[in-house]
């Protein structure tokens, strides 16, 4: 289980490091049916591809750990869900996105019970394995 949540982290730290940069860069373009979106939309587009890439540098920085500490994957993994809440929130206030978003909201709201599952099983691995030297040093 270790070897997955790491692997999952690390995938989740560079794809959201990659969006991230992806939107700093490309601005409206980025954004599936944003294109003329205009300069504010823009601009705030901009700025939460920084936002989401420093959050993509947390989850990679959760991977380097040893053992990966479940409390962060926890709360990055609640933070990703939030979003895909938000989505939710959207498409009831303002109808159907473009059909990427619902992709994205789809993957938002079923990936995160994943990680929250294996931070579970890797902090009682950890913690058995704890057990079992201190009742080794006996």
């Amino acid at each position: 289980m270790a070897r997955t949540l790491r692997v999952l982290t690390q995938l989740m730290g560079w794809s959201c490091l990659a969006i991230g940069l992806a939107h700093v860069v490309l601005g409206n373009a980025a954004i599936p049916g944003a294109g003329s979106a205009g300069p504010t939309v823009d601009s705030w587009g901009r700025f939460m591809g920084a936002v989401f890439a420093g959050y993509g540098l947390a989850w990679l920085l959760a991977a380097r750990r040893r053992p990966i500490p479940a409390g962060a994957v926890r709360w990055l993994a609640g933070v990703f869900l939030l979003g895909g809440v938000g989505r939710l929130l959207s498409l009831a206030a303002y109808g159907r996105p473009h059909w990427f978003q619902i992709a994205l909201t789809v993957i938002e709201l079923a990936l995160p019970p994943v990680f929250f599952w294996l931070a579970d099983k890797e902090e009682r691995a950890v913690r058995e394995e704890g057990a079992a030297v201190a009742a080794a040093r006996r």
